[in-house]
């Protein structure tokens, strides 16, 4: 299992199940520049070839909701980690 860690004064996240992909729940706390990073991590995912790997949706107040097909997880969370917006990833048993 993949673990990680963030900053709550700056974001806070969430994740759930969603009929077998991962629901992430995103807020920003502190706006800049972390949104100029997390819109970095939108834009890896969505020049990509594969068009469904990561549906991102945005909410008033600095919030998002991104939708990830569970084989793409592990490289969401480390994109996260890439532009800082997460300051841990960790395996667990």
């Amino acid at each position: 299992m993949l673990t990680y860690a963030f900053n709550p004064d700056i974001i806070y996240i969430t994740e759930s199940n969603n009929d077998g992909d991962v629901e992430f729940f995103i807020r920003f706390v502190v706006e800049a520049p972390h949104l100029e990073k997390f819109k970095e991590v939108q834009h890896y995912f969505e020049d990509n070839e594969v068009y469904t790997d990561a549906l991102f949706y945005a909410y008033e107040n600095h919030e998002y909701r991104v939708i990830v097909r569970s084989d793409y997880y592990v490289e969401f969370v480390l994109q996260l980690m890439k532009h800082r917006l997460v300051e841990q990833v960790q395996w667990k048993e």
